[in-house]
This record gives C-alpha cells, sequence and structure tokens, in this order.
C-alpha cells in the first residue's frame, strides 16, 4: 500500500480540531504535531489495512473512500460487521483491541486515503482533554448500541424488516456497497437479497 508521510493538509487537521476543540483553542503548536504524526496510506480495493492476528494499535481516519471491517470463519466464508466512509475516526477503544491479536480485517472496499496515527501518540497528546473523554464514552455507548440493535434484529425481525431499516437508517450504504457485502451484514445470502428487493420493486423481477 502506497504510504505518504508528506505534512498533514488542512482536512486532515481539522478533523482532529472538530474532536479535539481544545487543541484548536490553545495549543495549535500541539494539534500540528498530532497531526504531523499520521501517515497517509492509499488503499486500492480490498487491500487490507488491518489483518487478523496482527496487533491494532493505531487510529485511522477514513479521508476518502470506504472501509469494510469483517471476520472470516473456520470455513473461509466472510461475514460484513461494519462500514466506515468519509470522516470516520476509529481506533482500538478497549485495551483488549489494543493488547490482543486482531479478530477481524479492516480492508478497502473501494480506492481510499486513510490517515494512520499511532494511537500512543494520540492518547498522550489527548489523554487529559475532556473531549477525549467524551469522544471515548461516545464511541463505546455507539458499539454497545450498534450490538443490541443487530442482535435483537437477529433474533426478532425477518430480512425484509432488517433491510427495511437499513433503507432507513443507512440509505448511502445501498448506492456504495456491493449487494453480497450488504446481504452479509444483513445475515443472508445475496440471491435472498436480490429477490427480496424484486419483491419490493425495487429491482425486476
Amino acid at each position: 500500500m502506497p504510504v505518504s508521510s508528506v505534512p498533514a493538509d488542512g482536512s486532515w487537521v481539522q478533523a482532529l480540531a472538530r474532536r479535539f476543540p481544545e487543541l484548536d483553542a490553545g495549543a495549535l503548536a500541539a494539534l500540528a504535531a498530532l497531526a504531523d504524526r499520521a501517515q497517509r496510506i492509499t488503499l486500492a480495493p480490498h487491500a487490507t489495512l488491518l489483518a487478523a492476528g496482527a496487533p491494532w494499535q493505531q487510529a485511522f481516519w477514513v479521508e476518502r473512500g470506504m472501509l469494510r471491517l469483517f471476520y472470516i470463519d473456520r470455513e473461509g466464508r466472510e461475514s460484513n460487521k461494519n462500514f466506515h466512509a468519509e470522516d470516520a475516526f476509529i481506533w482500538p477503544v478497549t485495551d483488549t483491541l489494543r493488547r490482543e491479536p486482531a479478530a477481524f480485517f479492516i480492508a478497502a472496499l473501494e480506492p481510499s486515503t486513510v490517515r494512520c496515527l499511532p494511537f500512543p501518540a494520540l492518547e498522550a497528546a489527548v489523554a487529559g482533554l475532556p473531549s477525549w473523554a467524551a469522544l471515548r464514552l461516545q464511541a463505546l455507548a455507539g458499539l454497545l448500541d450498534d450490538k443490541m440493535r443487530r442482535e435483537q434484529a437477529f433474533l426478532q425481525c425477518t430480512a425484509r424488516e432488517r433491510y427495511e431499516a437499513l433503507l432507513r437508517e443507512r440509505p448511502e450504504w445501498t448506492g456504495r456497497i456491493p449487494l453480497r457485502h450488504l446481504a452479509s451484514y444483513l445475515g443472508m445470502t445475496d440471491v435472498s437479497l436480490s429477490r427480496l428487493r424484486a419483491s419490493m420493486g425495487l429491482i425486476g423481477g
């Protein structure tokens, strides 16, 4: 994967400043120094950003494109857990995620550019900021909410109800994510999803 170490551009600096306004307001030098610690990585479609079995020690900011987080089971089948598009900021939220080898892959779904910031550098720069505590709490709450919603949907909702919920909550995904990946995320085959879409009048039968 092509890696660039050019100085941080405005969009990356602004992304950090939005999340850590204390740095933008009173520590511009610290903000610039933090931004410059990141590498800018260009990924072709399907290129791996984080491999299962590797340590996850970086925060990722999606400058452009879309990332896919997925597992591979013992039979070699992929199972999509989440997707992250422009301006997503993801990092190993828990101590376990930072300490143990990753159990999943993060890969580019389309041509993507990602800023990769070493997590120790991020934590050292923002550890005492209220915005960092709030961001961590928001991330943990989001993970828990997503887990509970998905468990409830798989246990209590039909395939059609799960797809209708995705259309309401993530309409931008349907134009960017291939059908087979959406089907995996929803817990069905791509053939089943195609038939479902046809029955809903979204495609020709």
